[in-house]
């Protein structure tokens, strides 16, 4: 098939989301592969279920917020998925009128998912409809779950060797299953000069810095982790990443100015940003990174070698990535907030460690995922890992 005439349909669900990064970064690719590509965006969820999305989205918030337990009870819990499965053969069949539509209007060749729920419609409509275009689904965590499997899926793309032995297991061909890595922003692969930027930031490059990361959400216990870290024994620069979280920017902000007030914290300096364009900068001054273990962002962490503080990991795909990071000696984790200090402040004193976890984040990260799937998608140059 001609390249310049390619049509590949990106879908995702939720717009604050890492599945929403993971198609934007595979449709740059494209986009730098051959220009002259058709590769729109579409939240498969908001677009077939616009009213259920919104319920089902507030639902998740407040499950993981307030009931952890029973999200890590469904997740990928194998009596769930079969229970589940006439609820999901009546999505899946009473979206095909909007999914023609969908592909009426861009005549896919490729359909890429970010996530398992539009994967598994588009999956049963092109069954339904014995359509012959490619499916791809990309995972964006580093534990697979049964919701992915769906027949018409043509490859996985998964970010570890341990997620393709899972996925074997499942009964997975493993000529269906593709090692590339969870799609990131290109320019995570670059290594940058520190010292513009340390500059630029008002950050001393002598001084460790931790990068206090709590998802685009900005959830997490970043309060209580920036007032442990207020109490080490030792120089630090703390930069949080709050994302929308409106409360948490008012708060550090009084933390801020309340500092310049504090002659015992002299040696402790706080920035923070809301939306910030330039995490791979962040990424590049920070000593190690204290964060939920969001698919995204460690993948994105790995390609920096950063060492990964995990503090309570929420179950279900959190709980499934920090087991990969602790496997691989690439982070700890911790679960009482008030002993982190301590934590982080042994391990800065511990040079040879950190340097360890920074070979193995470094030995487990795949910065160039996005492009190896946007070759596998227009069917160039073959992909270096096999």
């Amino acid at each position: 098939m001609d390249n310049k005439k390619r049509r590949v349909l990106l879908m995702y669900i939720t717009r604050v989301s890492g599945h929403r990064q993971a198609t934007l970064s595979i449709q740059k690719a494209l986009k730098d592969l051959n220009p002259a590509v058709i590769a729109p965006l579409v939240n498969g969820f908001g677009y077939t279920y616009p009213l259920l999305d919104k319920v089902v989205h507030r639902t998740y918030m407040s499950v993981i917020k307030r009931t952890p337990k029973v999200w890590d009870y469904l997740y990928d819990n194998p009596s769930i998925v079969k229970k589940s499965a006439p609820v999901k053969k009546y999505l899946h069949r009473t979206s095909h009128k909007k999914i023609e539509r969908l592909f009426e209007k861009h005549h896919p060749d490729t359909v890429v998912c970010t996530q398992a729920f539009p994967c598994g419609m588009v999956a049963d409509y092109k069954q339904e409809k014995k359509l012959n275009f490619r499916l791809i689904a990309v995972l964006t965590d580093y534990a697979p779950h049964s919701f992915w499997l769906n027949n018409g899926v043509d490859y996985y793309i998964v970010p570890s060797l341990d997620a393709k032995e899972r996925f074997i297991k499942k009964g997975v061909p493993e000529d269906m299953i593709k090692v590339y890595g969870i799609p990131i922003r290109p320019k995570f692969a670059v290594q940058l000069d520190r010292r513009p930027i340390a500059e630029r930031l008002g950050v001393d490059l002598r001084t460790p810095v931790a990068l206090i990361m709590g998802g685009g959400q900005g959830l997490g216990p970043i309060k209580s982790v920036v007032r442990s870290l207020m109490h080490v024994r030792m120089p630090i620069q703390l930069i949080v990443l709050t994302g929308v979280n409106k409360k948490l920017v008012r708060w550090l902000k009084k933390e801020s100015e309340a500092l310049t007030r504090q002659p015992d914290k002299r040696d402790k300096k706080l920035l923070f940003y809301e939306f910030a364009n330039n995490v791979d900068e962040l990424m590049e001054l920070a000593t190690l990174i204290i964060s939920k273990p969001g698919g995204m962002t460690t993948s994105e962490a790995l390609s920096k070698g950063l060492p990964m503080v995990i503090v309570n990991p929420l179950p279900g795909q959190e709980m499934r990535n920090t087991d990969f990071l602790l496997k691989k000696g690439i982070g700890i984790r911790i679960d009482k907030t008030s002993d982190i200090g301590e934590e982080v402040e042994l391990l800065l004193k511990s040079p040879d460690r950190l340097m360890a976890m920074s070979k193995a984040a470094y030995a487990s990260g795949k910065p160039h995922a996005a492009l190896d799937i946007a070759k596998l998608i227009l069917d160039v140059d073959k992909p270096s890992i096999l």
